[in-house]
């Protein structure tokens, strides 16, 4: 029998038979969530050795990972110390809270940072991609401020006017972001901000309220062969966080056009290769506005598990790994996807009802599920997803609820 070849990487392990097992590539992901056991599943199947990290044991990720560290990513000396011992060929964020400046630092020394320590700065807080969306790439955004005191907020809003949103710069899934309709409001969403903010910066960003028709998600893949884009994703959310999502999301050619050429402009403006979700806002009246962009799979995205030939975590291990993507293309006319949410805190529950969630799918309109597998509820804490497709984007929508309905959290 002849021995495996090694493809790329250096390290190889000791298998059954006395084979020398080989990786494609090494890659330390910093956050473990459901984002990332996603992502895990997808590099595996190419043949990728993931490290795990995440500030807890047992994360989502990490039960799918090779091995795993547990540290918290903003710990500038153990995010540092992890990465020198394990030597990895792709450091891939997949959390807002990390102390950037080491990720900068390691990759002047040689690592590969996902898709650049740039993109990460940048992107983990809203006020530097904001800048560099408005002020460096001209593209169209909504009024804003940062205030890092309740005086500079109620500043802000005198200027801009009511109603506005509050958000954390640095955050994730709509964590500390608020819609604020009446002075008597301003302090409490300020607070709120401060209280959920990730990291260290007592910062917010004090944006205009945009009366948007809807909002999109277009998943945008940069490789070494151009810039790829994936159907549109339409989605709804409650207390800033997404609660379900379609695609495809119906726009016009002109506003789809529109809102892919504002995406190839930030990403390539931010460098390297991935998967990156970018948010938009379109008005009634059609103007295409950016709202946000994350430099990773993105949360809405769930819903190409089900209704892509391959999904946004397929898409973002291949392009960070240099392999081909020869076309993006839907499998279904429509598919959706609807949360599963806790509404306690409890370290003891099971859950019910997938079988029933399960049997609603037929030919033409399937169901699945994910159980994320995070250790503990609390309450509105994602647990799991339901998927659907079906003839439009109403009747999938209507199919992945009935499923996330089905299931029901036990404690």
């Amino acid at each position: 029998m002849e021995m495996l070849k090694q493809v790329q990487h250096d390290e190889s392990v000791q298998a059954g038979y006395g084979l020398v097992m080989t990786f494609t590539k090494k890659i330390l992901l910093l956050g473990s969530g459901e984002l990332g056991r996603e992502f895990v599943i997808s590099a595996k199947r190419l043949g990728a050795h993931v490290i795990a990290c995440d500030a807890y044991d047992e994360a989502p990720a990490m039960q799918v990972a090779d091995t795993s560290e547990t540290f918290s990513m903003l710990d500038g000396d153990k995010l540092r110390a992890a990465i020198e011992k394990h030597q990895p060929d792709l450091i891939v964020p997949e959390v807002e809270a990390i102390r950037t400046e080491i990720l900068a630092a390691v990759e002047k020394e040689g690592f590969n940072v996902v898709p650049s320590a740039r993109a990460t700065q940048l992107t983990m807080n809203r006020d530097a991609i904001r800048d560099v969306a408005a002020k460096e790439l001209n593209l169209v955004t909504s009024r804003y401020h940062y205030a890092e005191s309740f005086e500079e907020v109620a500043s802000a809003a005198a200027d801009i006017g009511l109603p506005l949103v509050i958000k954390p710069v640095m955050s994730s899934s709509g964590k500390g972001q608020s819609k604020v309709e009446s002075e008597a409001e301003l302090e409490q969403a300020w607070q709120y901000a401060v209280d959920n903010m990730r990291g260290d910066r007592a910062r917010v960003i004090v944006e205009q309220f945009v009366d948007f028709d809807y909002e999109i998600t277009l998943l945008t893949v940069r490789t070494r062969e151009g810039v790829l884009f994936c159907p549109p994703i339409g989605h709804r959310q409650e207390r800033g966080d997404y609660q379900e999502s379609w695609q495809p999301a119906a726009m016009t050619d002109v506003a789809l056009t529109t809102a892919q050429n504002m995406a190839e402009k930030v990403v390539d403006n931010l460098g390297g290769y991935g998967l990156f979700g970018v948010e938009f806002f379109v008005t009634k009246e059609g103007e295409v506005i950016f709202s946000e962009l994350s430099p990773r799979p993105h949360d809405t995205g769930m819903v190409t598990l089900i209704g892509q030939n391959l999904s946004e975590f397929d898409l973002h291990a291949r392009a960070i790994m240099g392999l081909p993507i020869p076309h993006i293309s839907l499998t279904a006319p429509a598919s959706a996807s609807a949360v599963v949410l806790a509404d306690r805190d409890s370290s003891a529950f099971s859950f019910a009802g997938i079988e029933e969630a399960l049997a609603l799918g037929e030919e033409g309109a399937e169901t699945d599920i994910r159980i994320f597998g995070k250790p503990e509820t609390r309450p509105f804490r994602r647990m799991g997803v339901a998927l659907a497709t079906g003839t439009d984007t109403d009747a999938a929508r209507k199919l992945a609820k009935q499923a996330a309905d089905r299931v029901t959290i036990e404690y």
